[in-house]
């Protein structure tokens, strides 16, 4: 059972939902990941980033949280009955546990992506490509939420639900190339990892912003490269090419209760599993088949006993 110290609270988790992150860290790929995660089988037992559920117990600096008070945030481990951590916050009151547990990591990455990196302005055009996921699903509304006219980029069976978000225009990136030429972007939200930087590149404005959260292509050299060909890009452009890792921010998971309050955001959820199906969510995630985000649920935790 952990504790809660300090800023820490003590949350019995209701559910939780799964993140790219967590099958990166399975496998250990790209190998990159390995020092960090594990040489030949990884480091941390117990995976799972986001968590919502009820507080049991509150550390003696925790001044906005009380035992029985509902919440979600972000934790490692958060697989588990019982996390303990600073970063939750109270739930959005409309939300159900699963529908909160769906918003931490991928709601961090998107807010994060679009605000801090890309510096989204009322108006900007925006192309969130590869948009069905959990990231590219919050994307799309918050690009909304600032005002920006959305084009998303997904497979043909998400265009009605991107339509459902507010995306202005779709793209079904199986029968249409998105980096034709005939649109010029003022910001690009590189979800999908594909096509090539250069080739987004040129659909981009000239002082325009990728930023690039999918991976490239292949476990070794590939991931690295597409990273060293934006920084490589960027200086000797107008254009910004940003490779962008999330932060867990207790501030931004206000600001996201916010956009779900104002009802500018909503959790998409491809499906909801119990606990002991955890392996085969993980490998539907890794396979890239999630429409939004696969949700954790505890009825089937080994508790109560």
């Amino acid at each position: 059972m952990p504790e809660a110290t300090g800023e820490q609270v003590l949350v019995r988790v209701h559910a939780s939902s799964v993140n790219a992150h967590d099958w990166h860290m399975l496998r250990g790929k790209p190998y990159i990941t390995r020092p960090s995660a594990g040489w030949t089988r990884p480091k941390r037992t117990v995976l799972g980033l986001d968590a919502a559920g009820v507080v049991e117990a509150v550390g003696p600096a925790v001044t906005d949280l009380a035992v029985g008070d509902e919440v979600f945030g972000s934790r490692s481990g958060a697989f588990a009955e019982y996390v303990s951590g600073k970063n939750f916050v109270q739930k959005p009151a409309t939300l159900s546990f699963e529908e909160a547990a769906a918003i931490p990591t991928a709601g961090f990455t998107a807010l994060q992506a679009l605000r801090d990196k890309a510096a989204v302005q009322p108006g900007d055009h925006v192309l969130v490509n590869g948009a069905g996921g959990g990231v590219g699903t919050f994307a799309v509304q918050i690009a909304k939420a600032m005002g920006a006219e959305v084009t998303a980029a997904t497979s043909g069976g998400n265009l009605e639900l991107m339509r459902s978000l507010g995306a202005d225009h779709v793209i079904d990136h199986r029968r249409e190339n998105v980096a034709d030429g005939s649109v010029r972007y003022d910001v690009i939200l590189d979800v999908g990892g594909q096509p090539s930087l250069g080739r987004l590149a040129r659909v981009l404005s000239p002082t325009g912003r990728l930023v690039i959260i999918g991976p490239g292509n292949g476990q070794w050299i590939g991931p690295i490269a597409r990273i060293l060909g934006a920084v490589v890009r960027s200086r000797f452009s107008t254009q910004q090419l940003i490779p962008f890792l999330a932060h867990v921010d207790r501030d931004d998971l206000l600001v996201l209760r916010g956009y779900v309050e104002a009802g500018a955001i909503r959790p998409v959820i491809d499906r909801t599993v119990p606990f002991e199906q955890i392996p085969d969510a993980i490998r539907h995630v890794e396979a890239g088949k999630a429409r939004g985000k696969v949700v954790i649920t505890r009825e089937a935790f080994p508790t109560d006993a």
